[in-house]
């Protein structure tokens, strides 16, 4: 007895189509709110890369998400990011030394070329991080700058820019951050 051979057509698997990588599951299976949320991430890193200074740079250009600035701060960011970053958001050479657990005087013998240490390149990063973020919420930087620099009963009465020295406090800033843009004040 012979077999009938199958045409190609009778091979073509009906439903859903097997995803072949981790980005298609993404895209296929994201709503529009995880959509929304993906683009506002990616906004706000091209933020982050932008309040940096690091836009059109050479070895920034690939920056697009969250793995990619692991890899920066892996690699170093170099000290003219962090003359760039202080000028922007107005912290002296001694409060930025304080931030990054370094004496003043270290932090002036670098060169702008110099590559800082994982440490204090994490925490340049969550600077950013947190100045471009609140400069959305707030609507400017000088307005973000001003509450930094005002006592807040919801931190326990104290300045927001002497939490910039631990991740921890960073963290509560962004929480807080949060709660302000969704109109929950404590």
């Amino acid at each position: 007895m012979r077999m009938k051979k199958q045409s190609s057509t009778s091979k073509i698997r009906k439903g859903p189509k097997p995803y072949s990588t981790a980005h298609e599951v993404f895209h296929k299976a994201s709503s529009n709110i995880e959509e929304t949320q993906a683009l506002y991430m990616a906004r706000n890193m091209n933020n982050v890369i932008d309040f940096m200074g690091m836009s059109g740079k050479k070895h920034f250009t690939d920056l697009g998400n969250e793995a990619d600035f692991i890899q920066l701060i892996r690699k170093g960011v170099p000290k003219k990011v962090l003359d760039h970053l202080m000028t922007r958001i107005g912290l002296t050479s001694s409060e930025m030394a304080f931030i990054l657990h370094v004496s003043d005087r270290t932090l002036r013998r670098h060169t702008p070329q110099t590559l800082l240490n994982q440490e204090q390149s994490e925490r340049l990063i969550e600077l950013a991080r947190l100045y471009s973020r609140g400069e959305d919420v707030f609507g400017g930087l000088e307005s973000f700058k001003r509450w930094m620099n005002s006592p807040i009963l919801a931190l326990g009465n104290v300045l927001p820019k002497d939490l910039l020295d631990t991740s921890l406090g960073i963290d509560m800033l962004m929480d807080e951050l949060g709660r302000m843009e969704h109109g929950v004040f404590a």
